[in-house]
């Protein structure tokens, strides 16, 4: 019977309690950690971005809906009820998680407001006198109450969108107006009648621009991409990067023209963070972007007992998290056995330098986008459990070709799921 401990209580941690739980005959109930009052990680909407003193974990903003539907996102034994739109506002994700939490038996095993300070490998014999290693897992709970305990097993289910990533730009002491991650944002209407450049146009960056638009913001989108050609609403003005911020606080871009603004919006992602880990110890680097080495993006090869849950980027999260869950725990199980540490770095190594060799930016190492589908194959295959049906990806790939048209109405379409491998749209 093998103690798991889980970091995290978002829509990893639960789903990864689930399987533990669904395993009786191999793990003892888990032990999961949560450093907020409830279920749901960054699906919690906080108006505040600092409560209490505390830092808010989550990212998300008032009026935010999915921008993948609700077919597409749910764990596959778990849709989401029927009568809801395919793309959903927050609120009915947080909804949904809760009611997994409840359906799965996993609230009595979740210690909330329990923050975890340290998790550490450490050597123990076993009743066999065999030596092997353990984690021994520091928390403190809201009273300040520190426990020290001993785990089999660590699965790291933290997130990764709470620390700000603001990247260097020379001269920005300069800048006069209000610098804002988008991690602090929360509504438009503040902003109505002010300009404001928001730097990134990945999904964050292209939605608040709408919003801004809408409330009456002069948005300029300031981004590296090559210019979007779909229909933008009016209010919406493109560049190129903000390269710097000149003495008189006005901003140059990349083209060299300059321009000034109230409001200089980072829509630029997020860093892993893992204060509780020591990075060396564990024959790991993080970096602001990157997590390595780790194989099949989870396991450090030093140590196979530990597992990163859902730090890939451009996936389709739930399923995704629902196959590395049950690889992890087939590995803890003895149903996987992986390869030797020597054989993962490699692996790890190789496909790094392929990418890097292949043109790919090394902040962008952990993108998967296409190779998703491929990789929860290969997953399920050597785990033993059902594959994701072909039609997630198909209407995945499907919403994906409408948001390029049209970024601003794809989310009024909806759609129903008729078959494992088919999809139709539906008024």
């Amino acid at each position: 019977m093998l103690r798991v401990a889980v970091v995290g209580a978002g829509a990893a941690g639960l789903c990864a309690a689930k399987h533990i739980l669904s395993s009786p005959s191999s793990f003892a109930p888990p032990v999961v950690f949560e450093a907020t009052g409830g279920v749901g990680g960054t699906w919690c909407y906080m108006e505040h971005v600092h409560e209490d003193g505390r830092p808010v974990y989550s990212s998300m903003y008032r009026d935010l809906k999915t921008n993948l539907p609700k077919e597409v996102m749910m764990f596959p034994d778990f849709p989401f009820a029927s009568y809801l739109s395919s793309f959903l506002s927050h609120q009915e994700v947080l909804r949904y998680l809760e009611s997994y939490c409840q359906s799965h038996g996993v609230q009595p095993h979740i210690r909330f407001n329990t923050l975890v300070e340290q998790v550490k490998p450490v050597v123990v014999t076993t009743e066999g006198q065999e030596e092997k290693t353990a984690w021994e897992v520091t928390s403190s709970d809201a009273s300040g109450r520190r426990s020290m305990e001993t785990f089999d097993a660590v699965l790291v289910c933290s997130g990764h969108y709470s620390d700000p990533h603001i990247p260097e730009l020379p001269g920005i002491e300069h800048f006069k107006g209000q610098l804002l991650h988008s991690h602090s944002y929360r509504y438009a209407e503040p902003f109505s009648g002010q300009s404001v450049v928001v730097l990134g146009a990945k999904a964050s960056g292209l939605d608040i621009s709408i919003e801004l638009a809408k409330a009456g913001a002069r948005v300029t989108l300031s981004h590296g991409n090559p210019r979007f050609t779909f229909p933008l609403p009016a209010g919406i003005q493109q560049a190129s990067s903000v390269v710097a911020v000149e003495d008189d606080g006005s901003l140059r871009f990349q083209d060299g023209s300059l321009g000034r603004a109230n409001v200089l919006m980072f829509c630029t992602g997020y860093n892993f963070r893992y204060p509780f880990l020591d990075a060396a110890q564990l024959g790991l680097e993080v970096e602001d972007h990157l997590v390595t080495p780790l194989y099949r993006f989870m396991v450090p090869p030093a140590f196979p007992s530990l597992f990163f849950i859902g730090i890939c980027k451009i996936i389709c999260p739930f399923p995704n998290f629902n196959c590395q869950v049950q690889f992890a725990l087939a590995v803890l199980d003895g149903s996987v056995t992986l390869p030797s540490r020597t054989q993962m770095e490699d692996e790890v190594r190789e496909d790094l330098h392929r990418k890097l060799d292949g043109g790919v930016q090394r902040r962008h190492l952990l993108k998967m986008d296409q190779n998703q589908w491929q990789y929860c194959e290969e997953l399920a295959r050597s785990a033993g459990f059902p594959p994701l049906p072909p039609v997630v990806r198909s209407l995945y790939e499907e919403v994906w070709r409408q948001r390029q048209i049209h970024p601003e109405n794809y989310r009024k379409l909806n759609y129903r799921l008729v078959s494992d491998t088919e999809w139709e749209a539906v008024d």
